[in-house]
């Protein structure tokens, strides 16, 4: 698959859910915002743009390229183990999503990963971009990370490209904040991460904080035993962020959220280190 299609493919996508979502959001909301939605997610989508900007610079190579590569190089699992298509895509997606889920608890669990995740989890509010909004360092992290999978993997380039497309699709479905009925919700959660089963993890509770991890799959957490079902407080009272920091000019502000793993203080609460 050509780089432009590629391009096209994931923006397609991108922009797709991310006004089914925003609609969603509009008429079925889950919470009410304590910050004006358009400055606050202006910046969390500027974040994006740059995001983009950086990590082509840093990281020229997109996963697709390097699936490409790898198999035309005879590098990676699957190239070693003959197994049907179909198993090999399925095995593939769910050793991306694991990958993820434990992606997910080192940026967690080690201070200085924690520094630039802290970007994420410090939005006051929980809507369709604070599934977007992750700082410019960890972005470049994450793909050196997946770039290694795809190495060890050996995934075909289309496996990798409907594992990016679906991984950023759920991003921005588990962080909107679209109020589906209690029911729905506890069916949807045995397949998929759901808004109300993520939004546990953004709780400013460390020990809430420090469950639901997962991105796509929600089996995970149920095996390691990370996954919490709901918030002390529940949904509509609990409060989102990290202790410490509330500064709307900090936390909400495109120039403030770049810099905040540089001048803050992360809260040793929210990390996921055991007494």
């Amino acid at each position: 698959m050509s780089p432009s299609t590629e391009l096209t493919v994931r923006l397609g996508f991108f922009a797709g859910v991310l006004l089914l979502m925003w609609l969603g959001e509009m008429l079925f909301p889950r919470r009410r915002l304590s910050l004006r939605k358009g400055p606050r997610c202006g910046s969390n989508l500027g974040l994006v743009v740059v995001n983009s900007l950086f990590l082509r610079l840093v990281v020229p190579v997109t996963a697709v390229v390097a699936a490409g590569y790898f198999q035309a190089h005879g590098w990676g699992l699957f190239i070693l183990i003959s197994l049907p298509v179909s198993v090999e895509f399925i095995l593939a997606l769910l050793m991306f999503d694991f990958g993820i889920y434990l992606q997910h608890r080192l940026f967690h669990a080690v201070p200085l990963l924690w520094r630039f995740h802290m970007v994420h989890h410090a939005d006051p509010d929980f809507d369709v971009t604070t599934g977007l909004r992750f700082h410019s360092f960890e972005i470049v992290i994450s793909a050196a990370l997946k770039l290694a999978l795809v190495g060890l993997i050996g995934p075909s380039p289309m496996v990798v490209i409907v594992f990016e497309v679906l991984l950023n699709a759920s991003s921005m479905f588990n962080h909107s904040n679209l109020g589906i009925p209690k029911r729905i919700d506890q069916v949807l959660r045995y397949v998929v991460v759901t808004p109300d089963m993520h939004r546990v993890h953004h709780s400013i509770d460390s020990h809430e904080a420090n469950r639901n991890f997962g991105f796509n799959l929600p089996w995970w957490d149920r095996i390691l035993g990370t996954y919490l079902d709901q918030p002390s407080r529940g949904h509509t009272a609990m409060e989102i962020g990290v202790r410490g920091h509330s500064n709307e000019r900090q936390i909400a502000r495109l120039l403030g959220m770049v810099l905040l793993p540089f001048r803050a203080q992360p809260d040793d609460g929210q990390f996921t280190r055991r007494p």
